[in-house]
């Protein structure tokens, strides 16, 4: 995605808050949160667009398109500066929070004169807020958790907006005459949810035109640090990078040592030593004679410490290492495994695309099968009826005998599906009747965030009895540094996913990556499926898979685990959830 589109949706995702906070209309408040949308998913960068080109993005108008027309002119929009001239700096600090709306954080403002969050923080352990109308114990513990969650999440950056950042920097020094490796390492090669700063690592004889290169890239800010073996800059969009420049000869053994994690190396050189060897980022040496035995790769250096090459994504002391010394390593699920995408949305309702352009977009990834799971009418802002998604379902067959003859090795099959709304009492959307006719049903949390943790938990358990629910969608709900997930007895939820034969979505999104890796380990533990699905709204969306499939790595996951790698015929076995009836 082009980082210009992510800009404008981050402003009018603003604005969008700051008409909330003034009291605005709450429809034009909506309006700006779908344009931040469709920008932020539009294929095109939007920078190099005219108001005509702009207003053919699905949600948006002439206004809007002359608001962005207006940003890339004059580095601002006057309608955001003036409301955010209206806005104290305290209110606007507050709704940094992920748990506390805008129209709390005013009245937190107006009536206690509290414009930070420490002093937020200090007035909810003295009860203060109690007194304000809408304010209550459950508020003030959930306002708490969110700042834990912005305190947490610190300068750490989301993974995608990370891979985007080291990829083109990667790209761009492997031009570099002289640079005979390059790859990032640390905790984004572990592909971990969130990254800190970004570690680049390349091998030349001569690191001079590769640090000078580093220090002159069109995203470099600030250079914070320049040496001959590592540079440290700070990009536009305030990241961290790192860059070592390593021997040839000393690759595997640099590699191996910056990609980590810290618990994985002291692993790992604990095993060297007991060998009688010393491992450092140098190479890996003999004890007694000082001699370097092997350096140049990471496969080298695993196996003469007796060991499989470990994938990254396990490097976490997990058990790996052991894992490893006994010959049990997984192979792990790759994304070329997976066969097809199981939760994807059109414009028929929040989607951006229409049906036939993100069918269009499935195949040209070349899956062999592929779900439209267009939300439910419980969701009514969706506004989805009995007809419009029968009407759906008539195009998804036509398309279907349009992809499926493309031959077995290139055709690709449609599932015409659902994303079900879970309700407080487990109940989905649809009697069994209309739900008996769907391929398959994701059913998801999508409201009442805050139940009961016995509740929430009777909740999952029910829909998990459906005999008509396939995939549990995203299932803690968490928004990664915005919303927690819900408080539920997860291993009973897994427990029952093991037993009626419901999958666990590890949704890829990377804002939710939900499942995440700790949770998918519990839940394989209990005998759990899984499916790795996009979540996509857009046709950009479905190259999230990715980073789906890292988590499910990190989660030690094989494709015998993810029902999504499996052949269509195995896969509609599954779907069938023991209920009568033939495949």
């Amino acid at each position: 995605m082009a980082r210009s589109n992510d800009e404008v949706a981050a402003l009018f995702a603003e604005y969008a808050d700051l008409i909330s906070i003034t009291g605005g209309d709450a429809f034009r408040a909506r309006v700006y949160e779908k344009a931040a949308r469709a920008i932020g998913g539009h294929h095109a960068d939007v920078s190099g667009l005219d108001v005509k080109g702009l207003q053919e993005i699905p949600n948006v108008g002439k206004s809007i398109a002359e608001k962005i027309v207006e940003y890339f002119g004059t580095g601002q929009v006057s309608a955001v500066e003036e409301l955010r001239a209206r806005i104290p700096a305290g209110v606007r600090r507050l709704t940094a929070i992920p748990t506390l709306g805008p129209k709390k954080a005013m009245a937190i403002y107006q009536e206690l004169g509290i414009s930070s969050i420490e002093e937020l923080a200090d007035a909810i352990h003295g009860e203060r807020l109690r007194d304000l109308k809408g304010f209550g114990p459950k508020t003030e513990e959930n306002i708490l958790h969110g700042i834990a969650l912005l305190q947490s999440s610190g300068d750490r950056v989301m993974l995608d907006a990370a891979t985007d950042v080291a990829e083109g920097i990667v790209a761009q020094l492997s031009n570099v005459t002289g640079c005979l490796r390059c790859a990032y390492a640390g905790s984004l090669r572990r592909v971990r949810e969130t990254i800190g700063d970004v570690d680049v690592l390349a091998a030349a004889e001569d690191s001079e035109p590769l640090m000078r290169a580093f220090t002159g890239l069109p995203e470099t800010a600030e250079v914070v640090a320049h040496g001959t073996t590592k540079t440290s800059i700070r990009t536009t969009k305030g990241l961290a990078v790192d860059l070592r420049v390593v021997p040839p000869d000393s690759w595997g053994a640099a590699l191996q040592y910056f990609t980590g994690s810290k618990a994985h190396n002291i692993r790992t050189r604990e095993l060297a030593v007991h060998r009688g060897l010393k491992l450092s980022e140098y190479g890996l040496f003999d004890v007694e004679s000082g001699e370097r035995i092997v350096s140049a790769t990471e496969e080298d250096v695993y196996a003469r410490l007796g060991l499989p090459w470990i994938p990254p994504t396990l490097r976490e002391d997990r058990g790996e290492v052991q894992a490893g010394l006994r010959g049990e390593l997984p192979e792990l699920v790759q994304e070329s495994d997976v066969r097809g995408d199981l939760h994807t949305h059109t414009d028929l309702t929040d989607g951006l695309a229409p049906l036939e352009e993100m069918v269009a977009a499935a195949a040209e990834r070349g899956h062999a099968y592929y779900a439209i799971t267009d939300h439910a009418p419980n969701l009514s802002m969706q506004r989805m009826t009995d007809e419009r998604m029968l009407a759906q379902r008539e195009r998804v067959r036509e398309l279907d005998e349009e992809y499926g003859r493309r031959g077995r090795r290139s055709g690709m099959r449609l599932l015409h599906g659902v994303e079900l709304n879970i309700d407080p009492d487990g109940e989905v959307d649809w009697p069994d009747e209309f739900l008996a006719e769907f391929d398959l049903c994701v059913a998801s949390v999508h409201s009442h965030f805050n139940q009961a943790p016995d509740a929430m938990t009777q909740r999952f358990l029910r829909a998990c009895e459906n005999p008509y629910v396939n995939i549990i969608g995203h299932p803690t709900t968490r928004i990664i540094g915005k919303r927690p997930g819900v408080d539920a007895d997860l291993d009973a939820v897994f427990a029952a996913c093991a037993r009626t034969g419901t999958a666990l979505e590890i949704n890829s999104h990377p804002d939710r990556l939900d499942l995440n890796d700790e949770h998918i380990l519990r839940a394989k533990r209990h005998g759990a499926k899984f499916a790795i699905d996009s979540d996509a709204h857009s046709t950009l969306h479905l190259a999230h898979l990715r980073y789906g499939v890292g988590t499910a790595q990190r989660g030690w996951l094989t494709t015998d685990d993810v029902i999504n790698t499996w052949p269509l015929t195995r896969l509609r076995r599954f779907l069938r959830k023991g209920r009568t009836g033939t495949v």
